[in-house]
C-alpha cells in the first residue's frame, strides 16, 4: 500500500503519521488473519473428517416393554358393488354369510334359495390396535377379498367385529370403500391400474375395549428393550441414562433389555420415560454383513464390509445345442422309405478368465474391486461365498 505524503503542517503530518500507523496493521492484521483462516479451515476439515457416528435418542433404538401395537382381524361383507362382486355359485360362503345377517335383522331366505349375488363381497378386515387405546377412538382399517370378487370399489362395509388372538372382540368396522385401483373391460378386452381387490377406510373402526397394560405396577420398574441385540450399545446406553438423571435408574440385563427404576407415580413415571427416550446415545458399529437376495439378485453390504488381498479369476461356460432336421429320401427305384433325419450341433464356449488381485479397506474400495470383476450380481454370490470361504471376505453373508 502506497505512503501518505507528508505536508509539513504539525496537525496534518501528525494524522499522515496516524493514518500510515494504521494503514500498516491494517496490512499485517489481515495477513494474520488470512493465515488464521487457513489454519482454521484446516482444522474444520479434520474435524469433519474425523467425526464420530451419528448419535440417536433412545425412542430410535429401544422401546419400553408392554407399549406395542396389537392386531385385530374380522369377517365381513361388502355391499354395494357395481355387479363386480362375487360369484356365489363358486364362493358359497358368501350367500350363507348374508342369510345369517338377515335372519339376524329379521329377514327369513327361505332355504333352498340360490342367490344370485354380483353386489355382495366377503372380504377379511383387519386393523392394529395402538398401545394406550381408549373406547371411542377410530383406527385405519384394511379391507381385502377373500373370494373371486373382481372389484371392491364402491362398496360398503357392514358392521364387522375385530377380535384380538384371546377371541375377544376390541373394535367394530363400518365404512365406505377407498379403493386407489381402476380397471374397465369391453368386448373381452380389459385394462387394470393398481390392485382393486383390496382398499381402505380412513378411520373405519371404533375401539370398543382396551388392552390393560401395567406399565410399572412392579414397584416402578420398567424395562427397555433395544430393537438389535448389541452389548455394546447397552453399555453406552445405560451410562448416557445414569448420566441424565445423575444417579444409577438403569440397569443392564442382558444384550437386549435394560431395567429401569421409575418412579410410582404416574405423572411422574410419564415425566422420566419421556426423558429417557430423548437421551442422545451413539451405538456401537453393525458387524460386517453381506446380504444376498437370490430371489432378485441384489447383493448389500454394509461399511464394515473389508477384503483381504485375495487373487479371483472369473469367466462363464456356456453350451449351444442346435437341432436342424432334414429329410432322407431313397432313390427312385430303390425300396427304403422317406425318414427325417435331426442334425445336432453342439458348441461350447468359455470366456477367457485372468486372475485379478481384489482387495479393499473400505466399502468404495471393496466395491471398486469387486467392479472391476466385471461380474454379473447372480455371479457375484458366488464369487463373494468363494471369498468367505477362501477367509478373505471379513463379513458375515446372509442369504434371504
Amino acid at each position: 500500500m502506497a505512503e501518505l505524503p507528508m505536508t509539513g503542517h504539525p496537525m496534518k503530518e501528525r494524522q499522515c503519521a496516524i493514518a500510515m500507523r494504521f494503514n500498516r496493521l491494517w496490512v499485517n492484521g489481515c495477513r494474520t488473519m488470512n493465515a488464521w483462516a487457513v489454519q482454521l479451515g484446516a482444522i474444520v476439515l479434520i474435524a469433519l473428517f474425523s467425526l464420530p457416528a451419528q448419535a440417536e435418542s433412545v425412542r430410535e433404538l429401544a422401546s419400553f416393554a408392554g407399549v406395542r401395537d396389537n392386531q385385530l382381524v374380522g369377517y365381513g361383507l361388502v355391499v354395494g358393488l357395481d355387479s363386480t362382486g362375487d360369484q356365489t355359485t363358486q364362493a358359497p360362503f358368501t350367500s350363507q354369510s348374508l342369510t345369517n345377517m338377515l335372519s339376524q335383522l329379521g329377514v327369513t331366505v327361505p332355504s333352498g334359495t340360490n342367490l344370485q349375488l354380483r353386489n355382495v363381497a366377503a372380504v377379511m378386515v383387519t386393523a392394529d390396535l395402538p398401545p394406550f387405546s381408549r373406547p371411542g377412538q377410530r383406527l385405519d382399517i384394511v379391507v381385502s377379498s377373500i373370494a373371486n370378487a373382481r372389484s371392491l370399489r364402491g362398496g360398503t362395509l357392514l358392521m364387522t367385529p375385530l377380535k384380538g388372538a384371546d377371541g375377544d372382540t376390541y373394535a367394530i368396522a363400518q365404512g365406505n370403500m377407498l379403493v386407489g385401483g381402476a380397471g374397465a373391460q369391453a368386448g373381452g378386452s380389459s385394462v387394470q391400474i393398481n390392485q382393486q381387490a383390496s382398499g381402505r377406510i380412513p378411520n373405519g373402526a371404533l375401539v370398543e375395549r382396551e388392552v390393560p397394560l401395567n406399565l410399572g405396577g412392579n414397584g416402578g420398574m420398567l424395562e427397555l428393550q433395544l430393537n438389535d441385540s448389541d452389548f455394546g450399545t447397552v453399555q453406552r446406553m445405560v451410562t448416557a441414562i445414569n448420566t441424565e438423571f445423575g444417579q444409577s435408574v438403569a440397569y443392564a440385563r442382558n444384550g437386549r433389555v435394560i431395567a429401569l427404576d421409575g418412579p410410582n407415580d404416574d405423572n411422574a413415571r410419564v415425566n422420566f420415560m419421556a426423558r429417557v427416550e430423548n437421551v442422545q446415545v451413539t451405538p456401537t458399529e453393525a458387524p460386517a454383513r453381506v446380504v444376498l437376495n437370490s430371489r432378485t439378485g441384489s447383493v448389500v453390504m454394509n461399511s464394515a464390509v473389508t477384503l483381504r488381498e485375495a487373487a479371483v479369476a472369473h469367466g462363464s461356460l456356456s453350451i449351444m445345442i442346435d437341432t436342424q432336421f432334414g429329410v432322407s429320401q431313397p432313390n427312385p427305384f430303390g425300396e427304403g422309405e422317406t425318414v427325417v433325419v435331426p442334425d445336432a450341433d453342439i458348441d461350447i464356449e468359455q470366456q477367457e478368465a485372468y486372475l485379478q488381485i481384489v482387495e479393499g479397506a473400505q466399502l468404495n474400495e471393496v466395491v471398486n474391486a469387486l467392479n472391476a470383476l466385471g461380474a454379473t450380481p447372480q455371479d457375484l454370490m458366488s464369487i463373494l461365498e468363494a471369498l468367505k470361504a477362501s477367509g478373505s471376505l471379513r463379513a458375515e453373508l446372509e442369504v434371504i
